[in-house]
């Protein structure tokens, strides 16, 4: 039997923009907020923890003008979860706020897809406008782990655990993955970057920041047929998972727990 994962989002940043600062295209031009927020995700079942991604620190924050909530690495406390203890990150990618902090995780190994620390200290990053995403500081701390024996690396489509599935998607980035996990309501796809915002998959949208666009249209359909139905993908940085899906509780309203969904 497939285990159960109780999978959070835990909103650490957000910015304010406008709509059509998110699509290379957008289906809907008319001139309106559509801000961006920042998220990190806690898979918890089976005896283990896995943190999906690292986010990004105030010193990030500051130079990006980013508004930075709190850390997300801190932010784990609120579930009981001290940055010791996690022993398992997978990284969706290496942009700055996928793959910071990884300093703050002693004790982690780092699960990546192999041709994303290809595609991040290679070629593509004289390119200005595909490099602008990518911290020199992470990819450097990302190395050291590397030297360290401190990072697994996949090829492709891969099983990481019983419950917890690795989808190479690309687009976005070369070595792109989003996260796919069985919990009480099904399989759900962690859709990272695949999709910033429910609206990129749903009206064909590609968000401009994109290294293959025809890679990233083919992700949005993985996503959703690799999901159990509509609402079980969660995009990356859309404020919506806020209002869809359960809050933690007790006067947390900066996480959400994606296996349950608001009663509607």
């Amino acid at each position: 039997m497939v285990p159960d994962f109780e999978v959070f989002a835990l909103r650490y940043a957000t910015v304010q923009r406008q709509r059509r600062e998110n699509f290379i295209a957008d289906p809907d031009p008319h001139e309106a907020p559509m801000p961006m927020d920042y998220f990190v995700w806690v898979l918890r079942g089976a005896g283990r923890v896995v943190l999906v991604d690292t986010g990004f620190n105030r010193k990030a924050a500051e130079q990006r003008r980013r508004h930075f909530l709190r850390c997300p690495i801190e932010s784990l406390s609120l579930l009981g979860i001290a940055a010791a203890d996690v022993e398992d990150v997978i990284l969706t990618h290496l942009h700055y706020d996928h793959a910071g902090n990884i300093d703050k995780l002693p004790n982690a190994r780092f699960h990546l897809q192999e041709g994303e620390l290809h595609y991040a200290v290679g070629r593509y990053m004289a390119y200005k406008p595909l490099r602008h995403s990518f911290s020199v500081l992470d990819l450097k701390l990302m190395v050291e782990r590397v030297y360290d024996e401190r990072v697994t690396f996949y090829n492709g489509d891969a099983e990481f655990a019983p419950g917890i599935e690795l989808l190479h998607i690309g687009g976005h980035t070369q070595g792109l993955q989003a996260v796919r996990v069985h919990t009480e309501r099904g399989w759900i796809v962690l859709a990272s970057d695949a999709s910033h915002f429910y609206d990129n998959i749903c009206c064909d949208a590609p968000f401009p920041i994109v290294h293959d666009v025809g890679a990233m249209l083919a992700g949005f359909r993985t996503v959703v047929r690799m999901a159990d139905g509509p609402d079980h993908v969660v995009p990356g940085h859309d404020p919506q998972v806020l209002q869809r899906f359960e809050p933690l509780g007790g006067g947390v309203t900066e996480v959400v727990a994606l296996h349950r969904l608001v009663d509607r």
